[in-house]
């Protein structure tokens, strides 16, 4: 109560606020639902800019070289190692393949559609676990393995498609259904856009079968003209993919979906908007009364508009706050679970969000502000007589 002594304009405003024939619901919830999308896509695209911009480029590879044939590997391996200005090498061989069963029944019976059924996969073998495995189930087989074919797959997905360890999995490579046991589970992160398979087989199991190496390299900016010339130069038939023109390929594509969603969102506000402004006007008699008692009483105009503007601008705070929370909740959810990204409020955004909200209503508000303002207590009291 000593916060509001001495502000009139603020206590008009507040005790209109709730009243039986305040809009501040429909106000609300009009503004609420475009208000609430745009709020998401705003966390959620600075969010995935900021992972794209800040955390991939330091963690992914400079080039991704693709078809290297086996003959090749080590002419490649040395030209790579031997620069001072590459930091890391990582190769490995690369088959592709489509898993056609599990358990011995046809895998989309088993795992729907799920999207690693969709086509053919790259499928690799290696004696040890390449390096930085982390083996979250079961154990890597023997160097020497020569048994029946055992697999290492991707924990997240096995989850996915219902594979654990012992069941078995059948992929079609090369128009060949070889057949392999889960013998281990293993973390697969793609998020580095480094080399990551969902299955590694055991060597014995592909032995024989074409194949050609893929590798990753490292390397710092002066060197990255140099190694692409000199790599294609020698070998015309490896590939060469510059991650960080991929990223930011990447990151237009991502900046292209969001302006499409929030045009969709601002489509709408713009229906949020249109509700207002008929909330607005269904509520202007009860403002031409309150603003003819106001007068009577010796309440100035100005005194009168400033009440209507703050009575729009705490409603439009309120549902720009309240957009703000379900967004924001929203666009965690969305980074943390679907795109995997490490979620962090955007003050500018969320600012905008609650100044949107404010401005908004106060179009509205003072668009119908000035008919109360320009009545003659003595008719509009007269007329409710």
């Amino acid at each position: 109560a000593r916060t509001l002594q001495g502000r009139p304009a603020l206590r008009l405003a507040l005790s209109a606020i709730g009243g039986p024939r305040d809009e501040a619901l429909s106000v609300i919830l009009s503004l609420g639902l475009g208000l609430t999308v745009l709020a998401a896509v705003g966390q959620v695209d600075s969010n995935l800019r900021r992972a794209i911009a800040t955390e991939l480029p330091d963690r992914a590879p400079t080039y991704f070289f693709l078809d290297i044939q086996p003959d090749q590997l080590e002419d490649v391996r040395t030209r790579l190692t031997d620069d001072p200005l590459v930091s890391d090498v990582q190769t490995a061989p690369m088959l592709r393949g489509v898993i056609t069963r599990i358990n011995d029944r046809p895998a989309r019976e088993v795992a729907g559609d799920h999207w690693v059924l969709r086509g053919d996969r790259g499928v690799t073998y290696a004696a040890t676990p390449p390096p930085g495995t982390q083996i979250t189930q079961g154990e890597w087989w023997p160097e020497d393995h020569a048994g029946p074919p055992l697999a290492s797959f991707s924990d997240e997905i096995a989850t996915e498609i219902g594979l654990t360890l012992g069941d078995t999995i059948t992929v079609n490579i090369l128009g060949r259904d070889l057949t392999a046991t889960i013998a281990s589970l293993r973390e697969v992160d793609f998020s580095d856009a480094g080399i990551g398979f969902v299955m590694a087989l055991d060597p014995a199991a592909l032995q024989g079968a074409p194949h050609t190496h893929i590798a990753t390299v490292h390397a710092g900016p002066e060197a990255e003209a140099r190694i692409l010339r000199d790599l294609g130069t020698r070998f015309p038939n490896v590939t060469a993919i510059p991650v960080r023109e991929a990223i930011d390929r990447a990151a237009a594509a991502l900046s292209g979906i969001a302006a499409a969603t929030s045009w969709a969102a601002a489509a709408t506000l713009v229906t949020g908007f249109v509700v207002l402004i008929g909330a607005a006007a269904a509520g202007e008699p009860a403002r031409v009364y309150e603003a003819a008692v106001l007068k009577t009483l010796g309440a100035t105009r100005r005194r009168i508009l400033g009440s209507f503007a703050l009575r729009s601008g705490i409603l439009g705070a309120a549902a720009g706050l309240v957009a703000l929370v379900a967004g924001g909740l929203a666009g965690w959810a969305v980074s943390r679970f679907v795109m995997q990204v490490p979620f962090r409020l955007d003050l500018g955004s969320a600012l905008t969000i609650v100044l949107g909200g404010i401005l908004v209503t106060l179009l509205a508000g003072l668009a119908f502000a000035w008919r109360p303002l320009a009545a003659r207590p003595a008719q509009v009291l007269r007329g409710r007589d």
